[in-house]
């Protein structure tokens, strides 16, 4: 029997918790060869997109134990076959706090467990997101403010009212974790040593962890592995840091600047912007100001009236920018309806996101690249407008925000990059910054060299 490897399995509620890594697998489907597959990959680790952010919570549930079962049978396969993998399970989601918390974890530990522990870990220090004290802040000009002052913590599905996570897992778990039971993590105890209070936890304990750097994390993602290795099961409730600690890639060989090296042809590209977020509202009005790119309105209420004279419409108006050598930003109206129920709002969001697909998927051929803007949106460019099954990240663009290529035998668009750009990530200059990156010329881009037009 072979050696037993250690996986990294990061269950992702949307596509955007690569983005602080490179190099491995994003799967957007979970039947056990695929599965297999991703655990046989060199990479330490592989993300399998869920996407239940976008899903009410007893889908996210249904979809979380499809993923579990598919999960355990494929490594059983592997260690009948002789390759037994340890895995190392993470529920990433959030690092402003929304998502299907508890809903996710409790399936995990009804199908992969029992574990000793699970450790909320939602610092993301790329995006300015950090915890100190057991209080989880989002930095805001240089100054810290608790999440549950942001408008995150106003969201219409995932709202919540405390930023001090003992009391945040009370909430979320109305009651069944009290908050006097969550055992805390300090920065004192992170940067020290951990090994006798993590060998310690039993019955899946609920943990919370301080951390203010990379550092932080890094040291005690070595001692969790570590304690791991000595028999103890961890499960993870995290945002990207943790896996970036878990790890412990090289520097991506590709520099994020250095990134329109991949843009095919040097021609112009597409942003698509679903998320409606005020962050990424600001960047659409910069991004447009600041740059020669072509606004194209989604409008919505066109949408319900004539779908397909609207797609009709957005085409030709690309189509048109891309023959004049100008890129394209599609962006949906801004303003966040009100929806009498929760089911109401994510039925129309399904609406809204399966036409976004119907405009990736066509898209002109020719394209040089593709921003897709937005968790949800970005989870349905990859795995329905582009039809992937797998892809894998090429490394950052800027801070949070991945690129991905498609494959060479790609039927419509082979060996287009594109982005995956968290709608929560980045100041107003953000996303501006990412398309002057992939539209710099290629003569310009040390190391760059032209790509033949696909």
């Amino acid at each position: 029997m072979s050696e037993t490897i250690t996986k990294i399995i990061a269950i992702d509620d949307d596509p955007t918790g690569s983005q602080t890594v490179h190099g491995c697998l994003l799967l957007t489907r979970w039947d056990p060869d695929t599965l297999r597959e991703a655990l046989k990959d060199p990479s330490p680790l592989f993300f399998v997109l869920s996407n239940t952010r976008g899903l009410g919570a007893m889908e996210a549930a249904a979809v979380t134990r499809e993923i579990c079962i598919n999960l355990h049978a494929a490594i059983a396969h592997l260690e009948d076959e002789g390759q037994p993998i340890q895995p190392v399970v993470v529920s990433r989601s959030d690092s402003t706090l929304r998502g299907h918390y508890p809903v996710e974890t409790d399936v995990i530990a009804e199908e992969l467990g029992p574990f000793d522990a699970h450790f909320l870990v939602p610092a993301f220090f790329e995006g300015g997101r950090i915890t100190r004290g057991g209080v989880h802040y989002l930095m805001v000009d240089g100054e810290p403010v608790p999440v549950n002052r942001t408008e995150f913590a106003r969201d219409s599905v995932f709202g919540y009212h405390h930023a001090y996570l003992p009391d945040y897992v009370e909430e979320k778990t109305q009651g069944r974790i009290p908050a006097d039971q969550v055992i805390r993590f300090d920065l004192h105890a992170v940067r020290g040593n951990l090994g006798e209070r993590l060998r310690a936890l039993t019955d899946n304990a609920c943990c919370v962890v301080d951390a203010e750097c990379q550092a932080d994390l890094d040291g005690f993602a070595r001692q969790v592995l570590a304690a791991a290795a000595g028999g103890k099961r961890f499960l993870f409730r995290s945002a990207a840091s943790l896996l970036t600690a878990l790890a412990a890639l090289p520097p991506q060989p590709v520099a994020p600047a250095e990134m329109s090296r991949f843009v095919r042809g040097g021609r112009p590209g597409v942003v698509l912007m679903g998320s409606h977020v005020p962050t990424s509202s600001r960047q659409l009005d910069y991004l447009i100001r600041s740059c020669d790119v072509l606004p194209v309105l989604i409008d919505l209420d066109r949408l319900i009236e004539n779908e397909d004279g609207l797609l009709s419409d957005i085409l030709q108006a690309v189509d048109g920018a891309q023959s004049a050598g100008r890129g394209a930003v599609l962006y949906t109206s801004r303003d966040e309806r009100q929806f009498p129920s929760k089911e109401e709002r994510l039925a129309f969001g399904d609406r809204v996101s399966a036409f976004l697909v119907r405009i990736v998927e066509h898209l002109p051929k020719g394209i040089g690249f593709l921003v897709s803007k937005g968790g949800i949106t970005s989870n349905d460019t990859l795995s329905k407008g582009l039809k992937l099954r797998t892809a894998r990240v090429l490394g950052q663009v800027r801070a949070g925000c991945s690129v991905v290529r498609c494959p060479a035998d790609h039927p419509r668009f082979p060996d287009l990059p594109v982005v995956i750009f968290p709608g929560n990530v980045g100041g107003e200059e953000a996303l501006a910054e990412v398309y002057r990156i992939l539209s710099r010329p290629i003569d310009e881009v040390p190391g760059g060299r032209p790509r033949d037009a696909a």
